[in-house]
C-alpha cells in the first residue's frame, strides 16, 4: 500500500522554532536495518507509542561497524558521494563545455553504474521534462585514508531533481532521510536504507515508488568532489543565516553575505547541529536548505562564468561522480538550458513530513495528502507550493516558521481541486493484460503512490488486450474509474457485467497502449 506522509518546509531562523535545543540531536550513524510487514505509514497507523514498536528502524544511534556489516554484504562499488549530489545537476545547467572533454569523461563519470542500476531508470528524451536522483554519500580522501569506515558509507543527502528543457526550469525536492517508507524485499524503512541495502538501484526504485514519477537518471557526489567545485570556481556567493560552530561539519563559518571556498561551502551544507544548538530546532532542514542554497549559487556562477572556467569545473568534477549520463548527453541537457535564470527558474522545497523522537531515534512521517498535492504540481511544471514565489530557490529557503505542518499548509492552501484525481483508499487490482514485463508493477506503484490501495498485482486471462481497462461493479462510482484512467495515462472505464472478478472495488486490465 501506498505510503500515506507528511513534512516539513525549510526556513531560516524566524524566531519560532518547531523543535528547540533541548531536543535531542540527530546523530550520524546508521544501524542494522530489519524488515517489517507493516504498510502503512502514518502516525496514527503505529500508535502514540512510536514507530519502534512497529517499523523497522535505520537509526544513526548505533555503531558504525553495523552500519559495515551491512554494506560489506554488497558487492564492493566505487561510490561517489558528497554533501549535495546535487552539485551534479549544474553541468545541466552550465553550457556545453563537456562536449570538449567527452572522449576521456565518458569513462570516469560511467564508472561505478552497474546494469541493475541503468535497469532501474526508465528511458525518456532528453528534450522533454525528467526526473534524476541526486544523492551525496560521506566518502572522501580523509576518510578512506583513516580506514575507520571500511567499505561502508552512508548517503549522507538525497534529492530528486526535476530537469525541464522545454520550459528552463529545475524543481529540487531535498527529501528527509528519516522519512519512512516501503522498501521492496524489506518493509518500512527510513528511506536512507535503501542505498545501504541495495546500492544505487534500490535506492532509485524506493524513491521512484516514493514520489510517483519515473526516474530517468542517476548521479553520486563525493566531499572531496564538492569542494573541488566551489573551488574550480574561484569561490561562490552565499548568504550565511547565523554564526556556524560545528566541529561535526568541519569547522566555523560567520553569518553575513560572504564569497566562500569549497572547505566552507562544505562545512555550510554539512551543519545541523550549529541550528539545534542555538534553538532553532530542525537541523536536518536548515541543513537541507543551505545545500539549495549552495547549488543554486553555483549555477549562478557557472552560467557567468567564461569557457575555461567551465572547462575547469567539468574537469574537477569528473574525478568525484558516478552517473549514467554521457557526456553528450549532459552537453545536450546544458545547451538547451542555455538562458536560465537560477535566480527564478529554480523551485526549491522539502518533502512533506512531521518529525517524532521515539525511542532514541528520529522518524519523519511522511503527509501523504501533501506530498500528493505537492508532486502533482511539480509533474505539471507548476512550483512545489501555490505561491510561487514562496517556492523559489530564495537562499534555498522559505519563508515562515519550519516544520511540517508549515510545508503541508503552504502546499494545501488553495489547492480544493488539486486531489480530485487521488485515491483515499479504494482498493484496485491491477492484471498485466499485455504479456510487457513489470507492467503490472509500474501501474501499481503510480496508483498506490496516489492513495489507492493496490490489493494484488496478477496476470490477466490472456495478454492480447489491445486497450487498457478499469473495471467497476454497479453502483460503484465511475468518477473513480475515470481519475485511475486519467493517472495511469490510458483506460477505459467499463462497469462489470459479471465476466470479471477481482479481489478490491476496481479492476485495471493493463493493455498494450499503457506506456508506463
Amino acid at each position: 500500500m501506498a505510503p500515506r506522509h507528511r513534512s516539513s518546509f525549510d526556513s531560516f531562523p524566524s524566531g519560532e522554532s518547531s523543535r528547540r535545543s533541548n531536543t535531542p540531536r540527530r546523530n550520524e550513524d546508521a544501524s542494522r536495518p530489519q524488515a517489517s510487514a507493516a504498510r502503512s505509514y502514518s502516525r496514527a497507523a503505529y500508535g502514540d507509542t512510536g514507530a519502534r514498536q512497529r517499523v523497522a528502524s535505520f537509526s544513526r544511534d548505533s555503531t558504525q561497524a553495523e552500519y559495515a556489516r551491512i554494506r560489506a554484504k554488497k558487492k564492493r562499488r566505487k561510490i561517489i558521494g558528497g554533501v549535495v549530489g546535487v552539485l551534479f545537476a549544474v553541468l545541466l545547467v552550465g553550457g556545453g563545455a563537456a562536449l570538449a572533454y567527452m572522449g576521456i569523461l565518458n569513462g570516469k563519470l560511467s564508472f561505478g553504474i552497474d546494469d541493475e542500476t541503468r535497469g532501474a531508470l526508465v528511458d525518456k528524451s532528453l528534450s522533454e521534462p525528467f526526473y534524476m536522483l541526486l544523492m551525496g554519500t560521506d566518502k572522501s580522501e580523509d576518510r578512506d585514508a583513516s580506514g575507520e569506515f571500511g567499505d561502508a558509507y552512508r548517503s549522507d543527502s538525497m534529492m530528486l531533481a526535476r530537469i525541464d528543457p522545454q520550459q528552463k526550469k529545475v524543481t529540487l525536492v531535498s527529501i528527509e532521510r528519516d522519512t519512512l517508507v516501503d522498501i521492496d524485499g524489506y518493509g518500512i524503512n527510513k528511506i536512507n536504507a535503501a542505498y545501504a541495502l541495495g546500492g544505487p538501484s534500490l535506492a532509485v526504485k524506493t524513491v521512484s515508488e516514493f514520489a510517483g514519477v519515473p526516474i530517468s537518471h542517476y548521479a553520486e557526489i563525493n566531499f572531496d568532489g564538492f569542494k573541488a567545485v566551489v573551488d574550480a570556481l574561484g569561490g561562490v556567493d552565499v548568504n550565511v543565516s547565523i554564526d556556524i560552530d560545528d566541529p561535526e561539519a568541519g569547522g566555523s563559518l560567520s553569518a553575513g553575505e560572504q564569497t566562500i571556498n569549497g572547505d566552507q561551502a562544505l562545512i555550510l551544507c554539512r551543519s545541523r547541529h550549529a541550528y539545534e544548538d542555538a534553538g532553532y530546532g530542525g537541523g536536518d532542514y536548515y541543513r537541507a536548505a543551505n545545500q539549495r542554497m549552495v547549488l543554486g549559487a553555483i549555477a549562478k556562477k557557472l552560467l557567468a562564468s567564461d569557457p575555461a572556467t567551465m572547462a575547469n569545473t567539468v574537469t574537477a568534477l569528473c574525478d568525484y561522480v558516478t552517473t549514467d549520463m554521457s557526456v553528450t548527453d549532459i552537453a545536450a541537457v546544458a545547451n538547451s538550458m542555455r538562458g536560465m535564470d537560477p535566480s527564478t527558474d529554480i523551485y526549491s522545497t522539502m518533502n512533506p513530513t512531521t518529525s517524532s523522537y521515539e525511542d532514541g531515534g528520529w522518524y519523519e512521517y511522511s503527509n501523504n495528502e501533501a506530498w500528493a498535492a505537492m508532486m502533482k504540481r511539480i509533474d505539471q511544471g507548476l512550483s512545489p507550493t501555490p505561491d510561487e514565489s514562496a517556492s523559489m530557490n530564495n537562499g534555498g529557503v522559505t519563508d515562515g516558521s519550519i516544520g511540517g505542518e508549515a510545508v503541508a499548509q503552504a502546499v494545501l492552501s488553495g489547492e480544493e481541486s488539486s486531489l480530485s484525481d487521488y485515491g483515499h483508499g479504494e482498493q484496485v487490482e491491477i492484471q498485466n493484460g499485455s504479456g510487457v514485463s513489470g507492467v503490472a508493477a509500474t501501474a501499481a506503484s503510480t496508483l498506490t503512490n496516489k492513495g489507492y490501495d493496490v490489493t494484488n498485482t496478477l496476470d490477466a486471462d490472456s495478454y492480447n488486450y489491445s486497450k487498457t481497462l478499469v473495471i467497476y461493479d454497479k453502483g460503484t462510482d465511475e468518477s473513480i474509474a475515470k481519475s485511475i484512467a486519467k493517472l495511469l495515462g490510458c483506460g477505459t472505464p467499463t462497469v462489470n457485467d459479471g465476466s470479471y472478478t477481482y479481489e478490491g472495488s476496481y479492476l485495471v486490465i493493463v493493455g498494450k497502449d499503457y506506456k508506463g
